[in-house]
């Protein structure tokens, strides 16, 4: 069993990438790792960023960060991301699914973001971004940074069995985080100075509490090995380690999540470790 699961780490890091690049050379870009709940942190990051006059220029996001990530760039300011949240939880946004290929739809989320964002296309957008979507029919990734915006931000947000799949023209898509957890190098080419932001802490731990810490932590180190490329193509990664008291369905404690990306994207800032020119 380990053998297999060692093998298919293999192939992930082999994988073939389909890359539609964005044109747009910026100054300053930010990539937000994809992490469930967890991923509220990209927030309260973000706000820290806002209040030191600090503007990722183009974003690149996975999962709940491409969620975060389509907002942010769709002109919301952090606090108006924060306010969202607050009155519209995503634990509100699942449905039962009631077919074999996933738990929940995603419909109520559709609606969200078809009332925020103010036209369904990439172009749209007020800043350059892009998403990172499995495509699991041809079993690669793909960045996507054109066409239908909302359809692939769900397909980015897709984790498999919970999630319904998402078929688009014919492909089924599911959750970024497979291939890509970390779309970094999605726009490293397109920004002089790149900042990640990755949310699943994969550094030493202690001790675990019961099975669900544990098949957690497995998930977090297996989906960590297509991250470390990512991270060391960063000039600046923000990573905190608090990150590990909180799971991945955590949805309810979306404003301490915030709370700890700002606060540690913060003291980065005050220390001189976010020195961006």
């Amino acid at each position: 069993m380990l053998e297999l699961f060692k093998n298919f780490l293999e192939k992930r890091r082999k994988v073939n990438k389909s890359i539609k690049k964005i044109d747009t050379i910026s100054g300053l870009g930010i990539a937000l790792s994809g992490g469930s709940a967890r991923g509220y942190a990209h927030i309260g990051v973000l706000k820290a960023l806002a209040e030191n006059d600090i503007a990722p220029e183009i974003i690149s996001g996975t999962s709940m960060g491409s969620l975060v990530g389509v907002l942010y760039a769709a002109g919301y300011h952090p606090n108006e991301i924060q306010s969202i949240v607050k009155e519209e939880p995503v634990l509100k946004m699942v449905r039962p699914a009631w077919n074999k290929n996933g738990l929940f739809q995603m419909t109520e989320l559709r609606k969200l973001l078809k009332k925020y964002i103010e036209k369904d296309d990439f172009a749209a957008l007020k800043k350059p971004f892009c998403l990172a979507v499995a495509n699991i029919n041809e079993g690669k990734n793909e960045i996507i940074s054109e066409g239908s915006l909302i359809d692939y931000v769900l397909a980015s947000c897709a984790v498999p069995v919970i999630f319904t799949p998402q078929v688009i023209y014919n492909t089924t898509y599911i959750d970024g985080g497979l291939y890509d957890n970390l779309p970094a190098d999605a726009i490293r080419e397109k920004c002089k100075t790149l900042i990640g932001v990755h949310v699943n802490y994969i550094g030493p731990m202690d001790k675990f509490d019961g099975i669900t810490s544990i098949a957690e932590r497995a998930f977090s180190l297996g989906i960590g090995e297509n991250v470390k490329a990512a991270i060391e193509m960063c000039d600046f990664i923000i990573e905190p380690a608090e990150m590990q008291n909180y799971s991945f369905w955590d949805f309810d404690k979306s404003e301490k999540i915030i709370e700890v990306g700002y606060n540690y994207a913060k003291k980065m800032i005050e220390k001189g470790e976010l020195n961006i020119n």
